[in-house]
Parts: C-alpha cells; sequence; structure tokens
C-alpha cells in the first residue's frame, strides 16, 4: 500500500473506516471538494490539508503520504511565490514584470516541470499585458483621452491576474493567465 498515490491512500483508508467523504469533511476543516478533488488526484494539497486528513482518519501521516524530503513542499512555495509575485518588480522597474520572470524560468525551467510550466506561463502573460499596455499608450494618437483609462484597466487586470494566481499556486499548484499569446511554447515531447 505504501507505493501507491496519495490519492488512491486517502481513498483506500476513507474506506476502510466507512466514512463518506462528507463525514471525513465534518470530522476535519477540509472540504467535502477539496477530499474529491484529491481523491481524484486532481491536486496535490498541501503538507497541512494531509495532515488534518489524517488526523481525521485517526492514523498517521505516512499512512497516507510518503515523504522523501520534506523539505521539498516548502521549498517548492517559495519558489512559486517567487516566480508568481516576481511580475510585481515591474511597478517598479520598466519591463520587470517580463524581465524577473523570465530570469527565474531560464533558471529554474531545468529542475522541474511544474516550474517549466508556470515559468512559461507567466512569462507569456506578462508579454501580452506589456505588448497590450504599449498599444494602449499609442493609441492616443488615434483616440486621444481614453488611453488613459485602457491603460489602468490593463494594469488593474494584470495585478488582480497576478495576485489570483500566486493565491492559486501556493494553494493548489495550478495557474490561470487568461488571454496569453504564447511567445514561449512547451517543449515537443
Amino acid at each position: 500500500m505504501n507505493k501507491n498515490s496519495l490519492s488512491e491512500n486517502l481513498t483506500y483508508q476513507r474506506k476502510l473506516k466507512g466514512y463518506t467523504q462528507e463525514q471525513l469533511s465534518d470530522k476535519t476543516t477540509v472540504t467535502v471538494r477539496t477530499i474529491q478533488r484529491i481523491e481524484k488526484g486532481d491536486v496535490q494539497p498541501h503538507l497541512q490539508t494531509v495532515k488534518l486528513l489524517a488526523a481525521g482518519l485517526e492514523i498517521e501521516i505516512d499512512e497516507l503520504l510518503i515523504l522523501e524530503d520534506p523539505k521539498e513542499e516548502v521549498i517548492q512555495r517559495k519558489w512559486m511565490l517567487l516566480l508568481h509575485g516576481s511580475p510585481f518588480l515591474g511597478l517598479i522597474i520598466p519591463f520587470g514584470s517580463i524581465l524577473f520572470p523570465l530570469f527565474l524560468w531560464i533558471h529554474k525551467a531545468e529542475d522541474s516541470k511544474v516550474y517549466d510550466a508556470h515559468g512559461r506561463a507567466i512569462v507569456n502573460f506578462h508579454g501580452t499585458i506589456t505588448l497590450l499596455f504599449f498599444l494602449s499608450l499609442l493609441s492616443f494618437f488615434i483616440i486621444p483621452g481614453y488611453n488613459f483609462f485602457i491603460s489602468g484597466a490593463i494594469v488593474l487586470f494584470a495585478i488582480i491576474i497576478t495576485i489570483y494566481n500566486i493565491s492559486r499556486s501556493l494553494q493548489t499548484g495550478t495557474f490561470k493567465y487568461p488571454f496569453s499569446i504564447s511567445f514561449l511554447k512547451p517543449k515537443e515531447a
């Protein structure tokens, strides 16, 4: 059983105890939806979530998850925060919203497919936003007066999406950057 994935181990232990997903949710502070997503293998939960589930099932954490390196999750969360948060430097340094994530992506892309995918998405999104921002500034000559509103809306949109993705990447390990041009395409397998 130790070689199984977390999703298989959680499902096995929950059914072994005779709990439904709702009953397990009631015994922990983990939502039913999160339990469903973990059991389907859609998400990789935080270590704290796994601890809560183990406590709710009255088992040891290693019965759900074998940790080869317990510090790896903390390290990955820090890199995710740095990758997704670095575009905010673009508010201070011109083109920083592209350059800093690009440098981090180049540095970490070979380490993990996760860093590669997140880095590409961040650079693509902020490259798109920068392009749109400059096009909106150029529109001043075409439609005087409205470009400041459009430029402000683009910057506000970028800030909101960036904050959303910082939170999403730290909680679920996923991201969603809409309306991105694929400047950096994924490697062919």
